[in-house]
């Protein structure tokens, strides 16, 4: 019997892709890269599934950070060779990041994290927004804020915390949860002459739920609203193209190095005129050019070291000719055949086995190589646990998506246990993934005593649980 799942995949379907699946090339020539994949814990070589959490990093990473911090430390803008050196490298994170978004360089801002530069944000469209129907004026009481359920709450709480302080109304889109993606009629109810923002994920870091963001922004831009993108999921595995999202009408995407490769840090893209016309709150003395105003205090200098070697690796899986921007959008579209490959891998591995409900789009709708699923019976903890004394390293919670596990009703149990594929993975490394969940499995199923379904109420041909 199958496994329940929110969209069930047959029998049929899945032998049909099992036979039809390519060798995720990408995943050899990357291996060598990362030292962390010698990890070896209770005897077993780690297979790293948390990467939507946080990807590990290659050695050249590390090695560009440990560089700054040993030759080239310094405060920017001094007559010093150092600074100088440190002026270089945040001219070349900027280059690297506007490489990889399709931006221009001054349209790249850099802080902590995403959820930093989002709360950063939302105060100053509070003070002042840059553009549409209020244009130069605060966020109105009655103005409205539209999001959704499909959102980590980093691209919740800052508005809600906006719509808070100025009286505003923040109206959440449904998701349908059947499939795990967007309600598209909803959304659209949601949008009118009042709305002042509309703020989106490009892709769903609990589900692997991929969004249309450039319909959301064309939705947006009709009723006048600006359009802040939550990429920090998306960016790891699509290569981004801002000019034309920006055409279609987004006007702000965020996005993390740390989930493609890279440190901690945080990046926004802006419509190079609407970061000028922020109201940022700014010390005076500091610049107030783009996009320099945009940036508080001392930059994080040996994470943008560490974020420019995070592009050029991402670049380098792409070959060596041409221009940077051209070696990524290869890099990254072997980097999607290879994850489809292994999401499906993994999606019908966890389908065969009994006791596992799997959440989200199955493979044959556009999505990331994230899935959540949880076993009944078991609490996420000790499944990813039990998988890591393999030493199969998953992840388990809500992931900051709570309004996702509280539609499933998961999130009083613990939420999901999620496993996510990144370059370095292996076919061989999703058998063993899915032969740990097999075994954590089995003395619950070996207790069977109930039948449920997913959606409630849904046939248990296909999808049925057996414990």
């Amino acid at each position: 019997m199958s496994a329940a799942s929110v969209h069930p995949t047959t029998e049929r379907e899945a032998a049909g892709r099992s036979s039809a699946r390519p060798h995720p090339a990408p995943a050899g020539l990357a291996r060598e890269a990362f030292p962390a994949l010698a990890r070896v814990h209770h005897g077993y070589p780690v297979a790293y599934f948390d990467g939507p959490g946080g990807t590990q990093v290659p050695r050249a990473v590390a090695d560009a950070v440990a560089d700054y911090l040993l030759h080239h430390n310094a405060t920017a803008r001094w007559a010093t060779p150092t600074s100088q050196e440190t002026d270089a490298v945040i001219d070349a994170a900027r280059a690297a990041m506007a490489d990889l978004l399709g931006a221009r360089p001054h349209e790249v801002v850099f802080g902590h994290n995403m959820t930093t530069l989002a709360f950063h944000l939302s105060r100053a469209l509070g003070r002042a927004l840059p553009a549409g129907p209020g244009e130069g004026a605060p966020l109105q009481r009655g103005d409205e804020i539209v999001v959704t359920e499909l959102d980590h709450h980093a691209n919740v709480a800052p508005w809600q915390a906006l719509a808070d302080e100025r009286g505003a109304v923040l109206r959440t889109a449904r998701m349908h949860a059947a499939t795990g993606t967007l309600d598209w009629d909803h959304f659209a109810s949601l949008l009118g002459p009042r709305t002042r923002l509309v703020a989106v994920n490009a892709a769903c870091n609990a589900l692997g739920t991929i969004t249309d963001v450039g319909r959301a922004a064309g939705l947006a831009r009709h009723v006048g609203a600006l359009v802040f993108v939550d990429a920090v999921h998306w960016a790891p595995h699509a290569s981004i193209d801002v000019a034309v999202l920006a055409r279609a009408g987004v006007d702000f995407l965020a996005c993390s190095p740390y989930k493609f490769y890279g440190p901690h840090a945080g990046v926004l893209w802006g419509r190079a005129e609407l970061l000028a016309a922020l109201d940022v709150p700014r010390v005076a003395p500091s610049p107030d050019t783009v996009p320099e105003r945009i940036e508080t205090g001392t930059r994080n200098h040996e994470a943008l070291a560490g974020t420019t070697a995070a592009v050029d690796f991402l670049a380098s899986l792409g070959g060596e000719d041409g221009p940077r921007r051209a070696q990524l959008t290869r890099a990254y579209a072997r980097i999607r055949a290879a994850e489809q490959a292994l999401v499906e891998r993994m999606w019908d591995g966890l389908a065969a086995v009994d006791g596992v409900t799997l959440y989200g789009p199955p493979p044959d709708i556009p999505r990331t190589p994230t899935v959540s699923f949880t076993v009944r019976g078991r609490h996420p903890r000790d499944v990813t646990a039990a998988a890591a004394d393999e030493g199969v390293f998953l992840s388990h919670g809500n992931f900051y998506a709570e309004t996702v596990a509280h539609r499933y009703g998961v999130q009083a149990q613990g939420g999901f246990v999620r496993a996510g594929a990144a370059c370095y993975t292996t076919a061989d490394e999703v058998d063993r993934f899915i032969a740990a969940v097999a075994r954590a499995t089995a003395a619950c199923v070996a207790s069977a005593s109930s039948v449920t379904t997913w959606p409630p109420g849904g046939s248990a041909r296909a999808s049925q649980i057996v414990l």
